[in-house]
């Protein structure tokens, strides 16, 4: 089965890493990074998956959003990312 990864800021502005499973939010695997800046690197985003349980189905690559503020605020960019169990069978 395969789950998609986002990286976002959080509610509080620092970077985070989260697995969207079945389930409310608050259950999801998340790792946060404790920083606004710089964005985790690829390396970082790799490290956190595996902390996580989870690894890059075949072929994955990221993709990122733009995200506009209504109100002329600074934009946000979201990065997703399909990932699956470590182990899994693809």
């Amino acid at each position: 089965m395969t789950y998609s990864a986002r990286l976002a800021n959080s509610y509080f502005g620092e970077w985070e890493l989260y697995i969207i499973v079945e389930g409310h939010a608050d259950d999801w695997p998340v790792h946060s990074y404790g920083r606004t800046s710089p964005t985790p690197t690829l390396a970082e985003r790799t490290a956190a998956l595996a902390g996580l349980g989870y690894e890059a189905t075949d072929g994955a690559a990221w993709e990122w959003m733009e995200m506009d503020n209504e109100d002329g605020e600074a934009v946000e960019f979201r990065g997703s990312f399909e990932v699956r169990p470590i182990g899994e069978a693809p």
